[in-house]
């Protein structure tokens, strides 16, 4: 067999398996022939050496034409055969049976080694469990019943528990591993693998048959070689060499993973009955050397026993197995599902045009989007692991940075408030500043906050657009003061009789020209005022001041409004010190107070109070009046805004009063929004800074609204 291997035919294999099927026939007619008991027994142990040695030779040369596992697995697989043919050795010609049977038993352990490193792609470890519980399950039960039947001098022996006790009940014990290892090498050989594979195991297989057998006669009636049980060795070794013949001994590549990205494996309810199979065929080599000193009943009681643990064993692998693919195919499915959804979100994320990142609890940056990185000049993966404050917003303009617990970022993962429409500049990473519009959102997760979503865009061509908008107005109204001075003066003296005496319509007619006139100069006013407050050109006067002064002085001149309209105006509580320009709070709430004693109807109610939020307080305008609708709670806050088109009209106002409100309270580093329930009322709301926290956050650029 080895010259033949050696030679380089081109099927080796096909070769060293018609020499083997020739050698063990030849074998198998010297045991059944005539010749007497000692030559017998003669030629099985050469036939046995001989077959071990060329097996032995062969894993070598596999070895050395191997690489990674594979070339160990053989190494080892060589290695075992050398140790086995030493301990065939020496019981042959030495008659040192303590020494063979240890070197024999070494033999197994190797074996096991080996058949451990033969897979190229590790094992998964329920699949080795299982089948080792098997081997133990089935083996356990042969070894059980045969040392009750079969062993009687070694379980009833009073004597200690020298060397060849040990290693007389070692061997069946390792053989019972060996053999399920054997197995499921067996179940786990695939594809090209599978034939020198299997043909591995089955060579396992058959030795540990071989040495059952031997362990259970030559311990009832003493073992002799020349039987038919002597081709168990031999056909065992002789698998292993033709395995070593096969082209696809070498195995893939090191390491190589499996062609379709999966590892395939063999059936476990297979592998299970495999396993059952072959220990009730060892089983019954075992006992028919026997079966004139076992009764009946006890043969049968025996395989009744061994064949309802077969049975039950097989039926739970069934079940399991069933349950598993199921549970496979749901974790696939579910598998699949999330992998679908986060390439959705993740298109999503980088198809949108506006910036998107995300902070963690510590405000620190998890992902930043495309569309984000491009607006800030700077690489998605240079911002995770930022904190999002400090990297992205600007400092004020004497370079001190914005306090992190007055960024709408904190509020979000703090408070879990949402921040819509906030007014910012970001830091690019040249240095410029572009300034953004923000909404920031808290990510909650089973009522807590772990997180928030940041989305800002560029609002640097809509800034430009406002900037020359507030110019071409600032150009009209500063152009149309002067004709109205003049048209007003004009009234004034016509209807004071300069010209004459004036007809009852004429002075009618006046009248209303001069009322007109009068709209229109505080239409100029307003707007004028939007521009001194969008430009900061005119700087605050801050002060500390007691909350509840400011509160009483907006309350006094709304009061007599209030009362004219039937209107109940109520101050709750207010407390503690702000540091604001009290005429332009003063000016933000009589805003505020005024609109809605304007749309509450007789009888309803207005109530201010206040709160401590944090670094601020927050103030409160409550009415009971017909509320607005959802979609209009921020853009009322626009400029020429009203929450109908009629209500110019019916209730008079230019709709730049909340735009004033809105420009005063930014200007104090501080927060204006509303909520509303149509035909309950409406809330506004806004936010200023404590006396002890100081102005920090005064002059900052306009913010807006939040949702809480």
């Amino acid at each position: 067999m080895l010259v033949i291997t050696t030679r380089g035919l081109r099927e080796p294999q096909t070769i060293a398996t018609i020499v083997t099927v020739a050698w063990t026939l030849g074998l198998l007619a010297v045991t059944l022939s005539g010749l007497d008991r000692e030559t017998r027994s003669a030629i099985s142990q050469v036939a046995i050496i001989v077959t071990a040695l060329v097996s032995t030779v062969l894993c070598c040369l596999r070895a050395r034409r191997s690489s990674g596992r594979r070339a160990r697995a053989w190494l080892l697989l060589g290695a075992a055969g050398f140790t086995g043919l030493t301990g065939n050795v020496l019981a042959a010609f030495t008659g040192a049976e303590n020494v063979s049977e240890l070197a024999l038993l070494l033999a197994l352990v190797i074996g096991v080694a080996a058949l451990r490193s033969f897979p190229d792609r590790e094992l998964k470890r329920p699949q080795v469990l299982r089948m080792l519980l098997d081997g133990v399950v089935v083996g356990g039960s042969v070894l059980f019943v045969s040392a009750l039947v079969i062993f009687p001098a070694l379980t009833t022996s009073n004597g200690g528990w020298d060397l060849t006790r040990v290693i007389t009940i070692a061997l069946p014990v390792m053989d019972a591993v060996l053999a399920t290892f054997a197995v499921l090498l067996i179940m786990r050989s695939t594809g090209t693998d599978r034939v020198p594979l299997a043909l591995v195991g089955l060579s396992f297989t058959m030795y540990a048959v071989a040495d059952l057998t031997y362990a259970v006669v030559d311990s009832s009636v003493g073992f002799q070689f020349g039987t038919v049980a002597d081709l168990g060795w031999v056909v065992g070794y002789a698998l292993g060499g033709i395995a070593a013949c096969h082209p696809a001994g070498a195995g893939p590549a090191q390491d190589a993973p499996a062609t379709d990205g999966t590892e395939r494996e063999g059936s476990a309810v297979a592998g299970t009955v495999v396993t059952f199979c072959l220990f009730i065929a060892a089983a019954v080599v075992q006992i028919q050397e026997s079966l004139g000193a076992i009764s009946g009943l006890a043969v049968a009681l025996w395989f009744i026993v061994i064949g309802a643990v077969a049975l039950r064993q097989i039926s739970l692998v069934v079940t399991n197995e069933r349950l598993r693919r199921r549970l496979e195919i749901r974790v696939q499915e579910r598998t699949q599902e999330l992998a679908d959804l986060t390439r959705t979100t993740q298109l999503t994320l980088t198809s949108v045009g506006e910036g998107i990142y995300g902070v963690d609890p510590d405000g620190i940056v998890t992902f930043v989007n495309p569309a984000g990185a491009r607006t800030l000049g700077m690489r998605s993966e240079s911002l995770v692991g930022r904190h999002a404050h400090d990297e992205l917003h600007a400092a004020r303009e004497d370079g001190t940075p914005f306090p992190y617990s007055g960024c709408y970022i904190h509020e979000a993962v703090t408070q879990g408030v949402t921040i819509n429409s906030e007014e910012d500049f970001y830091r690019r990473a040249d240095g410029a500043l572009v300034p953004v519009e923000v909404t920031a959102s808290p990510v909650i997760d089973d009522g807590h906050v772990t997180g928030a979503v940041v989305v800002f865009r560029d609002v640097t061509q809509r800034r430009e657009i406002d900037r020359m908008k507030s110019e071409f107005l600032s150009v009209i109204s500063h152009e149309l003061r002067t004709p109205l001075t003049s048209i007003k003066g004009a009234i004034g003296l016509v209807a004071g009789g300069a010209t004459g005496e004036v007809a009852p319509e004429s002075a009618r007619l006046l009248g209303i020209a001069g009322g007109s006139v009068d709209r229109l100069t505080r239409l100029i006013n307003d707007i004028l005022e939007v521009e001194r407050l969008g430009s900061g050109a005119d700087p605050l006067e801050l002060v500390d001041v007691p909350l509840e002064q400011v509160v009483r002085a907006a309350v006094d001149q709304t009061e007599a409004l209030a009362t004219q309209s039937g209107i109940a105006l109520v101050v709750g509580d207010v407390p503690g010190t702000v540091n604001a320009d009290v005429d332009r709070i003063v000016q933000t709430l009589v805003n505020l107070l005024g609109n809605a004693v304007k749309f509450t109807g007789t009888g309803g109610r207005v109530d201010v109070s206040a709160r401590p939020a944090g670094m601020f307080f927050e103030v409160a305008v409550r009415d009971t009046g017909r509320g607005i609708p959802a979609d209009r709670l921020e853009s009322i806050f626009g400029r020429f805004e009203q929450v109908d088109s009629s209500d110019a009209r019916e209730k008079g106002g230019t709709g730049l009063g909340l735009a004033i409100s809105r420009g005063i309270v930014s200007r104090h580093g501080g927060r204006i929004w509303a909520e509303s329930e149509p035909g309950v009322g409406s809330t506004f709301l806004f936010t200023l800074r404590s006396a002890d926290a100081g102005a920090d956050t005064a002059d900052k650029p306009p913010s807006s609204t939040r949702v809480g």
